[in-house]
C-alpha cells in the first residue's frame, strides 16, 4: 500500500447521499486495485457512512427546495459548514469532491481556496445551470476555483466548459444503480403484487417540506383514482425513517389502500405500473426503470412569487427527463396545477390508455441513449484517485 490518501467527500440531500455512497464504493474498490489506502471523510448522510466514509455530519436531512422552506435548516446548514471549514483547516485532505448540494459546496470551495490550499477540488454532478441562463455568473465563480467538473449531463459539460472550466461528460451514475435493481417480475413477487393487480407508486417526499406541500396532493389524487378504480393498490417506498408515522398517520387519514414499504423500497420503483412523484434524482430512476409517471413540484406560495417577480425564475422543464432532452417527455404539474384532480387525471390517462403510454416508453428509450454506458462510478473514481 501507498502512504494514506484522503478524499473529503460533501454532499447533501436524500439524492445526495446515495450519489455520494455509490461514488466511495467504486473509489474504495478502484484504490485496493492501484495499492491506495483510502480514507473518506463526509458531509452526508447514512448511506455514505455505511459505504464507509467518516461522516462529520448528517446534511441528508437538512435539505430544502425554496426559499422560505429553508429558513428552518439555517441554524443546521451553518453548522456543517462549520464543522467542515474547521476539518479543512486543522487536518487538509488531499482532494476534495463536491456533489450537488450548491451553495454550500460553492462556499467550501471557496473557503478551501482562501485559506490557500492548493489540491484538487473536483464537481460531480454540478448544479444545472445551464438551464437557466441568469446562473451564468455563478457557473464562472464554481469555474474559478474547480480543478474539473464530471459532468453528468452532455450539455452539462458544453455548458461549464464555455463558462471557463475544465468539464468533461462522464455519464449519469444512475445507469448503473438501475442495473442492480431487481426486475420487474422479481419485484412484483417480492412485494406479492400479483400480474393482473394495477400498482401504483406514490413518492411524495424527501424533504420535510414536501410532506407539507405535496403529500396531500397527492393522498387526495389516490383517493380519486381509488374510487375508479377499485382494486388498484398504492405502494409508497419509504425515502426517510423520520417520515414513518406520518405517512402510516396520512394513510389512515385518506383511506387509501397502501402499502409503506420500509425494506428495499427500491423492489416498489421497478414493480408498479404508475408512479405518481415528487419532482427530484427518482423520476429519472423511473424513467430508466420504463415505469410511467406524473410528476408534481410545489413550493410556498411566497416563495413561488419570490421566484417568480423577484429572482425571475423561469425555465422549460423541472424534472431531469424532461431536460435531458429538452422536451416534454412527462407531465410535470407545478404549483397550483398540482392539484388532485389535474394529478388524477393525467394519471388514469396513463393507466387506462396504451398510446400515452407508449409514447413515453419511446421517449425514455430515447433520453436512455443520451446518458452514456454503464460504469460511470468506476471511471469517475479512476479520474479522482489519479489527481491524488
Amino acid at each position: 500500500m501507498t502512504q494514506p490518501k484522503t478524499i473529503f467527500i460533501t454532499t447533501g440531500d436524500v439524492s445526495g447521499d446515495l450519489q455520494g455512497a455509490l461514488l466511495i464504493t467504486a473509489l474504495r474498490q478502484q484504490a485496493e486495485k492501484v495499492g491506495i489506502d483510502l480514507n473518506i471523510v463526509a458531509l452526508g448522510g447514512t448511506k455514505m457512512a455505511a459505504a464507509g466514509a467518516k461522516v462529520l455530519a448528517d446534511t441528508a436531512s437538512i435539505s430544502s427546495m425554496g426559499i422560505v422552506e429553508h429558513a428552518a435548516f439555517i441554524k443546521p446548514s451553518i453548522q456543517a459548514g462549520k464543522i467542515a471549514r474547521e476539518y479543512l483547516k486543522t487536518t487538509p485532505p488531499d482532494a476534495i469532491v463536491l456533489i450537488d448540494y450548491v451553495d454550500p459546496n460553492i462556499a467550501i470551495g471557496k473557503y478551501t481556496r482562501s485559506i490557500g490550499l492548493n489540491i484538487p477540488i473536483l464537481y460531480y454532478i454540478a448544479p444545472q445551470d445551464w438551464v437557466w441562463p441568469r446562473q451564468h455568473k455563478r457557473a464562472r465563480l464554481i469555474a474559478s476555483f474547480v480543478d474539473e467538473i464530471f459532468s453528468v449531463f452532455p450539455i452539462e459539460a458544453e455548458y461549464f466548459t464555455k463558462q471557463g472550466a475544465t468539464a468533461k461528460f462522464v455519464g449519469h451514475p444512475l445507469v448503473d444503480r438501475i442495473a442492480t435493481i431487481p426486475s420487474r417480475e422479481v419485484a412484483r413477487e417480492k412485494l406479492g403484487i400479483t400480474p393482473d393487480e394495477t400498482a401504483i407508486a406514490l413518492i411524495p417526499a424527501s424533504r420535510q417540506q414536501e410532506l407539507k406541500y405535496l403529500l396531500p396532493a397527492i393522498f387526495e389524487a389516490a383517493q380519486q383514482i381509488q374510487a375508479k378504480l377499485p382494486d388498484v393498490r398504492f405502494w409508497i417506498p419509504l425515502s426517510r425513517p423520520d417520515f414513518q408515522a406520518e405517512i402510516e398517520s396520512q394513510i389512515k387519514a385518506y383511506k387509501i389502500n397502501a402499502n409503506l414499504v420500509t425494506n428495499n423500497p427500491d423492489l416498489v420503483l421497478s414493480a408498479v405500473d404508475l408512479a405518481i412523484t415528487k419532482c427530484g434524482t427518482v423520476t429519472l430512476e423511473l424513467a430508466l426503470l420504463n415505469i410511467p409517471q406524473v410528476v408534481i413540484y410545489r413550493v410556498s406560495k411566497i416563495t413561488a412569487w419570490i421566484a417568480k417577480n423577484v429572482l425571475k425564475f423561469a425555465i422549460p422543464y423541472m424534472s431531469p427527463p424532461n431536460l435531458v432532452e429538452m422536451k416534454s417527455i412527462v407531465p410535470e404539474l407545478l404549483q397550483d396545477e398540482a392539484n388532485p384532480d389535474r394529478i388524477a387525471a393525467e394519471s388514469l390517462e396513463l393507466i387506462l390508455n396504451k398510446a400515452s403510454r407508449d409514447r413515453m416508453l419511446a421517449d425514455y428509450s430515447q433520453m436512455r441513449a443520451a446518458l452514456g454506458d454503464t460504469g460511470v462510478c468506476d471511471r469517475v473514481a479512476v479520474e479522482i484517485l489519479a489527481k491524488l
